[in-house]
């Protein structure tokens, strides 16, 4: 079923019209525990978590999102991703504001350039909906962190006059939360630089707002084909109907689709889960491409996994699903040391030449060659 057809019992007569009009959903998005009322029942730790750590990080869920959660289960994996948690408040001496370093390294305002050739383009505050999980949380929702038409003339001056500026990232915030007439400014400046090479764009929309994706959207990126499209899908059950359609609309684009799954405890930490979910991205035309360890930022630690959890799952996933399912199990290193990737130690043994590897069909002995 779509989510017209799972919508709460608050939304019973709005019309599917109405339902598939983003702007409708962006419009009608819950902010207080009112709002949730002939939705779903929260729990009295989620009402707690209302009065302190929706003060500290606002919440916003669109009527679409909500109709994929649990309504009476609390541990819901998608309603954990979205409403607030009282361990939102706990912060321990490890935790980053900026864990990334992002400001720290923006050389104009909302262009971060820490990488050689890749820069980090801040184009929007807003998101659908504000995961409770998000690093950003420090600036993201807040509209003063808001990207200005003088800023953003700054940012693309800054690429136009930086040759090693090959690969821009746009985010946010989400940058789909722009108008089309906004993005599409955006990417038609970025493609009249030559040295631009790669132009990504990180979007959660097919998440949380599939109904973003529009024909008029699509019609619109494809004029600037190749685009990488990053996107968010953390569990199976966000990959339902209408995320599928937004994707495939975006593959008619000419878009190049990819995952950035965040390992989150209670979400989507064991194997079978991401294995599903990976399975259906595919089918959907989106490859798996990072499963990111949780980040050090403020207030999220409770979401936070062991990195074993991440190697067991890789672990699980090699032999059993093609290679194009299987992501890089990425840690984005804290103060801006950047993304290493984790592998399972698969070598078990070595004598001389011979190596002995554990893979997914047991032992074998493998011959290294040295001439």
């Amino acid at each position: 079923m779509d989510s017209w057809q799972r919508r709460p019992a608050r939304f019973s007569d709005v019309p599917r019209e109405s339902w598939a009009d983003w702007h409708w959903q962006q419009q009608n998005r819950m902010r207080r525990p009112a709002d949730f009322e002939g939705v779903l029942e929260l729990s009295a730790r989620e009402r707690e978590a209302w009065t302190a750590a929706a003060e500290k990080f606002r919440v916003a869920v669109t009527p679409h999102y909500a109709a994929l959660m649990d309504p009476l289960d609390p541990t819901c994996p998608v309603r954990r991703q979205a409403l607030p948690d009282p361990d939102e408040l706990r912060t321990f001496d490890f935790e980053l504001e900026d864990p990334l370093a992002e400001e720290r390294n923006m050389v104009v305002p909302g262009l971060t350039h820490r990488y050689p050739d890749r820069v980090l383009l801040y184009a929007s505050h807003n998101c659908p909906v504000y995961c409770r999980h998000c690093t950003r949380k420090r600036k993201v929702a807040d509209p003063s962190s808001a990207a200005s038409r003088d800023g953003l003339r700054a940012a693309m001056e800054y690429i136009r006059r930086t040759p090693s500026a090959r690969d821009v990232v746009i985010s946010g915030g989400d940058p789909l939360s722009l108008s089309d007439e906004r993005l599409t400014a955006i990417l038609a400046e970025l493609r009249s630089i030559a040295h631009v090479e790669v132009v990504r764009i990180g979007t959660r929309n097919p998440v949380t707002l599939p109904q973003r994706i529009t024909e008029q959207l699509a019609a619109a990126l494809r004029e600037f084909r190749p685009l990488y499209v990053n996107t968010h899908f953390n569990h199976p059950n966000e990959l339902g109907p209408d995320a599928v359609r937004a994707l495939g609309l975006l593959l008619d684009a000419g878009c190049i689709l990819g995952n950035q799954m965040v390992l989150l405890k209670g979400v989507n930490d064991d194997p079978a889960t991401v294995m599903t979910l990976n399975r259906g991205l595919l089918r959907a035309g989106c490859r798996p491409y990072y499963m990111l360890q949780c980040d050090m930022a403020e207030g999220i630690s409770h979401f936070r996994t062991p990195l074993q959890s991440g190697l067991d799952i890789m672990s699980h996933l090699r032999g059993r699903i093609g290679g194009l399912g299987i992501p890089d199990f990425v840690v984005d290193l804290p103060d801006g040391g950047g993304k290493v990737e984790l592998t399972p130690n698969s070598v078990i043994s070595r004598d001389g030449r011979e190596i002995v590897f554990e893979s997914a069909a047991g032992r074998r002995t493998f011959v290294d060659f040295v001439e």
